[in-house]
């Protein structure tokens, strides 16, 4: 281990939330810590703050009365930079401007001693660039907390071009001393979670853009078949919509405008009317007083007398068929034991590609295609999922998508019915992020377990992209991206060489 001794000076600059945050993981850690901020007067009342929330962990027994004590006395509101000179380590958590960074770097660089590492906690900003400026390059490295930093364990260790790996091996096990959970990653655009996460908005936006359903409807087959703590649409309402845009246009211009990044058209006008969110009142949906209760994965309801803005669609109860065919399942396997326990007759014929319903419609796992028949949506884990998307082609009849409809409500599902769009919801949504994440290991962003990692605990996803990879073969998510890409000929879609050479490995 080479973290930083737990007497050592800490320093913290910029004393808003993530400041604040930082500076309490710091102290509870046992290091004396440093707040200071360019406003004056703010560090004072940052410093009370953390106290503050001190106070309140002691109050909960989370905290005893002497850690407490000891803590507070440990904390110091610092007026001026020149009072950070005994900082063994330096973590900036300002506004992400780069060139009120790398004045700030320069500026501590003369302050402090030249072993003290300098961190910054920029969420979007280039860490090369942010050091391009200093005397010693190579002690600044990224240390990127998520808000709220006392609460969620992941950090990103980013190592700028010209860090030294001594400097990136004591941030992270400083972080993981801290009782973080660090992962390591290079100096790329989003670095891994704001990189790899993009899919999970941009997909959602998508698919409203094409009218395949409404954000409500997204966001509850993305949570409830997907696995997803929250919807995406819900999500950026939380964000923030400028916020998040912000973030999304700030990666697909780091990287050169690659479609697989774009920005929403859907998302800037929403920007443009000012609904940002919740901070704001309105965004996707409508929040404040007298607004009716939230649809699933925490969106809320719709202003009063429009509340159905926030309600899924949902289909109407439907009778279950008596008899279905059943072939081979693929990622779909676990419900063949759910439906024999629902008494439906089941005629097995591994010919059958998942289901065939009684007049011989095709009920099929979604894959990137649109061939005639009926496609439901992947789930996370069909045996706990609690809804299922449907989309039909437009030449199958009612009595089948009724027949279809009644087969999951008999294992327990709601069902959303969408309309047909490529690669549905779940589906479309899980391959590109699986692209995305094995692009990264393939240009060296980050370890694959890092990114699961990372990705698992900054987002809360159900499973590690790479993992979801794993279970679905690489070799369908290739031809699910290949058969998107052939719908959508623009680039966005087309596998990544990481899945290509991962899905050849597999069937050789």
């Amino acid at each position: 281990m080479t973290a930083l001794d737990r007497s050592s000076t800490v320093a913290v600059v910029g004393a808003g939330t993530m400041g604040q945050g930082i500076a309490q993981v710091a102290l509870l850690a046992g290091h004396r810590v440093l707040l200071h901020d360019a406003v004056p007067g703010l560090a004072a009342k940052a410093a009370a703050g953390v106290g503050a929330r001190l106070a309140r962990l002691a109050e909960k027994g989370r905290l005893d009365a002497a850690e407490h004590r000891a803590a507070l006395g440990r904390l110091v509101a610092a007026d001026g930079i020149a009072d950070l000179a005994p900082a063994a380590l330096v973590v900036e958590a300002v506004v992400e401007d780069l060139e009120i960074k790398r004045r700030l770097f320069a500026e501590l660089e003369e302050t402090v001693g030249d072993g003290c590492l300098l961190a910054t906690n920029t969420s979007s900003l280039s860490v090369t660039a942010v050091a391009g400026a200093l005397r010693l390059p190579g002690r600044l490295v990224g240390l990127h907390f998520f808000n709220p930093a006392p609460l969620l364990p992941l950090v990103e260790v980013v190592a700028g071009a010209a860090s030294d790996p001594a400097a990136v091996d004591t941030a992270y096990d400083t972080a993981a001393d801290w009782g973080k959970s660090p992962v390591r990653c290079a100096d790329t655009p989003g670095f891994i979670v704001n990189r790899i996460a993009r899919p999970f908005y941009a997909e959602a936006l998508r698919l409203h853009e094409e009218r395949a359903a409404d954000p409500a409807t997204i966001d509850a087959v993305l949570c409830e078949s997907g696995g997803f703590a929250m919807g995406p649409f819900a999500l950026t309402d939380l964000i923030g919509q400028d916020v998040n845009e912000a973030v999304t246009r700030s990666v697909w211009e780091a990287f050169f405008h690659d479609p697989k990044f774009a920005p929403s058209l859907a998302q800037r006008r929403l920007v443009e009317s000012g609904r940002l969110g919740r901070k704001t009142g309105r965004g996707w949906f409508a929040y404040g007083d007298g607004v009716a209760g939230g649809a699933s994965g925490g969106a809320p309801g719709g202003a009063p007398g429009a509340a159905d803005a926030s309600v899924p669609h949902t289909a109407e109860p439907a009778d279950r068929p008596r008899r279905v065919t059943v072939g081979d399942l693929g990622p779909a396997e676990a419900l063949r034991n759910m439906l024999r326990k629902t008494g439906i007759e089941i005629v097995e014929d591994a010919g059958v590609d998942c289901f065939e319903l009684s007049d011989g419609t095709s009920l099929r796992l979604a894959d990137g295609g649109l061939e005639p028949g009926i496609q439901f949506d992947l789930a996370a884990d069909y045996t706990t999922a609690t809804r299922i998307a449907l989309a039909r082609t437009p030449e199958v009849p009612d009595a089948a998508l009724a027949e279809a409809t009644g087969l999951f409500q008999a294992l327990g599902k709601q069902v959303s019915v969408i309309r047909p769009v490529p690669g549905m919801i779940v589906t479309r949504t899980v391959a590109m992020l699986v692209d995305l994440a094995a692009d990264a290991v393939g240009r060296g962003v980050a370890s694959a377990a890092d990114i699961d990692t990372a990705m698992r605990l900054g987002v809360n996803y159900p499973l590690g992209p790479l993992q979801w990879g794993e279970r679905l073969s690489l070799s369908r998510v290739r031809e699910t991206l290949e058969s998107l890409h052939a719908f959508y000929p623009n680039g966005r879609y087309a596998p990544s060489l990481e899945v290509q050479w991962r899905a050849w490995a597999e069937e050789e």
